[in-house]
């Protein structure tokens, strides 16, 4: 079902609309983890690090497919909001045939270059094999992956966040039992959890393009709409292309965090690839839940109403603190055993590792919650300058006092940059949010 989110009281509204994308998300992780969880107990140490290695790779062609969906989901919010349903129309049918065509590119790239993009990230001899197949399967699954993603932003842009959740609830725990029977009954291996996330997200992807396309024709219009646009591309671009530079330029920065990291060896590598899940979990959590405020600032833009746009954002950070904070605590004082999910060996290097990671980063998580919901206010009033600077400052700064901090105190200094480079990313997000125009942004 369709919904206004530019009516009623700001944080009931919000409340409504992201508390099932918060649910959606937590089940989407649950692939990743998944496919960790399965590799490091039924296959081994080495398999845990192959998949969390190739993870890095796959952050990429993730990246591009949140570009197009948060490009997508704030053109189609304002349209939506201002009641313009033909052009809408042409809006979704423009962003899909766009994402069609940048994801058979980015299929050729991976296929293609697979294991030369591992190489760049120093992957250990011993891990190529693995991590490479894992990649290739992944890189086959592209296209369940965009219109998937496209599927959901326009469910987000229509103001329901409650379809996506249940596709999602259903495939996942699918995607979990489908691991264990591929890789433990079939012993297929890196294989197998690949295959079973190819699978299942496959099959959620044509039911949720299914429903998507059926909304859409239910929703009658004056006139046809015309199948493509180049001034809606435009449009398109300019939100998704910074969007998807965004975390492009995140994803090589976590790929050259992840170079620094391998240098350390396979136990290093097994600890961080077991806490990282955790750690996407939150992150992950908040950028969806940013984006939710982000379809919630276009609406009330297109409809006019940029007073609530502020409104929106105290109750937003209300929200996420709520959110969050149970996970941080979770992450800082039982996060050994949920790492125990994936290692087997409770007092080893691995584990060590991971628990260090978490436990530097998890009392961050509450700062973190400040940034992306004033990101979100910016990407949905289409300021995607600043969205970007205060991105970038968080990323160059991660990056570079990871390869700084490891060379003083080792694998320590890596999860020092977190906290140093968010804390950063913060200030300068709340300071662009405080002095934006939204009186003045255009729909």
């Amino acid at each position: 079902m369709n919904h206004d989110l530019t009516v009623g009281k700001p944080g009931t509204v919000l409340w409504q609309f992201c508390l099932p994308l918060f649910g959606s998300i937590i089940f989407q992780q649950l692939y990743n983890l998944a496919d960790s969880l399965v590799a490091g107990r039924f296959i081994g140490e080495n398999a845990l690090a192959a998949v969390g290695n190739s993870y890095e790779i796959t952050l990429i062609f993730i990246a591009f497919a949140f570009g197009c969906n948060i490009g997508c989901s704030v053109m189609v919010s304002r349209l939506f909001g201002a009641k313009e349903y033909a052009e809408m129309k042409t809006a979704v049918t423009t962003s899909m045939l766009a994402s069609g065509g940048i994801c058979l590119l980015l299929m050729a790239v991976g296929l293609l270059g697979g294991r030369w993009l591992l190489g760049l990230i120093n992957t250990p001899t011993e891990l190529m094999g693995d991590s490479a197949l894992y990649l290739d399967i992944y890189v086959l699954g592209l296209p369940f992956l965009f219109f998937y993603n496209l599927s959901t932003g326009i469910f987000s842009a229509f103001g329901d966040s409650k379809t996506p959740f249940r596709f999602l609830a259903v495939s996942s725990m699918a995607n979990i039992a489908v691991d264990i029977l591929f890789v433990t009954a079939f012993r297929m291996g890196v294989a197998g959890v690949a295959w079973a996330t190819f699978l299942c997200q496959g099959v959620s992807c044509v039911l949720a393009l299914w429903v998507v396309l059926r909304r859409l024709q239910a929703i009658r219009t004056a006139t046809r709409p015309a199948l493509f646009s180049l001034r809606l591309l435009g449009k398109f671009a300019v939100i998704a292309i910074p969007s998807t530079l965004q975390q492009c330029f995140v994803s090589v920065g976590n790929i050259i965090i992840q170079g620094v990291i391998n240098s350390f060896g396979a136990s290093v590598m097994a600890g961080y690839a077991a806490a990282v899940k955790l750690n996407n979990l939150v992150i992950t959590s908040l950028t969806t839940l940013g984006n939710g405020v982000s379809n919630y600032t276009a609406q009330n833009l297109g409809a006019g109403k940029p007073e609530r746009v502020r409104q929106g954002f105290a109750a937003g950070l209300r929200m996420t603190w709520m959110l969050i904070l149970p996970l941080a605590l979770c992450w800082f004082f039982g996060g050994q055993i949920l790492l125990r999910l994936f290692l087997a060996d409770a007092h080893g290097e691995a584990m060590a590792a991971g628990m260090q990671f978490l436990r530097i980063v998890a009392p961050f998580y509450m700062v973190l919650c400040v940034k992306l919901v004033a990101d979100g206010v910016l990407r949905g009033s289409g300021l995607m300058g600043r969205f970007m600077v205060d991105t970038f400052s968080d990323l160059i700064l991660r990056v570079g006092l990871s390869i700084l901090f490891s060379g003083w105190w080792g694998s320590t200094g890596i999860w020092l940059s977190w906290p140093v480079g968010w804390t950063v990313g913060t200030l300068l997000s709340v300071l662009f949010y405080r002095t934006a125009p939204l009186d003045k942004t255009k729909s």
